[in-house]
């Protein structure tokens, strides 16, 4: 392997593709680059990168922000747990650090939501430290080049450090040329290994084990549940309320609901959601939509019922809307869109906004 990164560093450099954040200097915005870009495609990260920096342009701006402005900003891009560990963490560094990141890796994974991969990116690219960043797309390149059979963690860091220490001065460099080879030329599927800048020092290729390397994952079922929700009418304006700031999509609002028990309807179950988590009798009317949506780890057949509201619940505001962001609260369909709902809700929403109330 004497010069296999010799030789990644120079396919790297003829052949770099653009990425967001890997051309910066600035170590806020690689940060953003890379926490954004964790399970999610390039393409589709890339819009919401430049929208993010517009609003947020520094690490002060974004410490300064509300969790809801940078939910609304994160909106659509998924697993929100890296909007709110950002906002988390640029705080921290603010506090602690005096508004500038750390550039060891060790003081980097002391921050929310910064793991071993995300603190190595930083480190070696936006510092150019010996830090090794392994993702899933270097994890196959590895497996592969060394032929592993069970690739722990602490052996594809090792690894990768002792790559890494082979290109003095270009920890970043090779970092990328790891991740880039493993996204457009060592694929899980039908690797393009005649094209491969290391094919020579490839163990799995020599021995005819690349497509057991690595070895996959089993992936369970996804399991589906069925929710009811009410959009709760009080006068023009519709209740919302917020989710607890930690679990799946926290932060984010909502229409009232929850899954649907064992003997109940979905209408039911919306009736009785709305009434225990908020203390609100309503009173439902008709149906309102079907959304059906998968998410990470599982499936959802979100069935929506237009209600009127009966008793309780929030103090009620001529105008709607919340003041200071207070959950649950009345607020006018037009302005839902100030909000950061789940991409389940999108839809309805939109029809919201367009007029659709039921006639009752």
């Amino acid at each position: 392997m004497s010069h296999a990164a010799a030789r990644l560093l120079q396919w790297f450099g003829a052949r770099r593709r653009e990425v967001p954040g890997r051309s910066e200097t600035d170590p806020y915005r690689i940060w953003v680059a890379e926490v954004m870009a964790q399970q999610t495609r390039i393409s589709t990260m890339t819009p919401y990168y430049e929208s993010f920096l517009g609003r947020f342009p520094d690490v002060e701006t974004l410490a300064a922000s509300s969790l809801d402005e940078v939910l609304k900003a994160w909106e659509g891009l998924g697993y929100y747990g890296r909007a709110r560990n950002l906002h988390r963490a640029a705080a921290e560094v603010c506090e602690r650090h005096g508004g500038r990141l750390p550039a060891e890796a060790a003081e980097l994974r002391e921050l929310p939501g910064i793991g071993p991969y995300t603190a190595g990116a930083i480190s070696s690219i936006a510092f150019g430290r010996p830090e090794p960043a392994v993702d899933g797309n270097v994890r196959r390149v590895l497996s592969r080049l060394y032929d592993l059979e069970r690739p722990t963690p602490a052996r594809l860091e090792s690894l990768a450090r002792e790559l890494i220490g082979r290109a003095t001065g270009a920890a970043g460099p090779l970092n990328q040329a790891l991740m880039d080879l493993g996204s457009s030329i060592c694929t899980p599927r039908s690797p393009k290994c005649g094209d491969c800048p290391v094919a020579a020092d490839c163990l799995a290729l020599e021995r005819g084990t690349v497509s057991e390397r690595p070895p996959p994952r089993r992936r369970a079922a996804l399991p589906h549940h069925d929710i009811g929700a009410a959009i709760v009418w009080r006068e023009g304006s519709v209740l919302i309320a917020r989710r607890p700031a930690e679990g799946l999509l926290g932060g984010l609002w909502e229409f009232p609901g929850g899954k649907v028990e064992p003997g109940e309807t979905p209408a039911q179950a919306a009736r009785r959601e709305v009434r225990e988590e908020l203390g609100v009798v309503a009173e439902i009317l008709e149906p309102a939509d079907t959304v059906r949506h998968a998410y990470s780890h599982f499936r959802i057949t979100l069935r929506l019922f237009h209600a009127r509201w009966v008793s309780g619940g929030p103090p009620w505001k001529a105008e709607g809307g919340p003041e200071h962001g207070e959950s649950p609260c009345w607020t006018r369909p037009a302005d839902l869109s100030r909000y950061a709902f789940p991409a389940a809700n999108h839809g309805v929403i939109a029809r919201l906004v367009q007029g659709l109330e039921p006639a009752h």
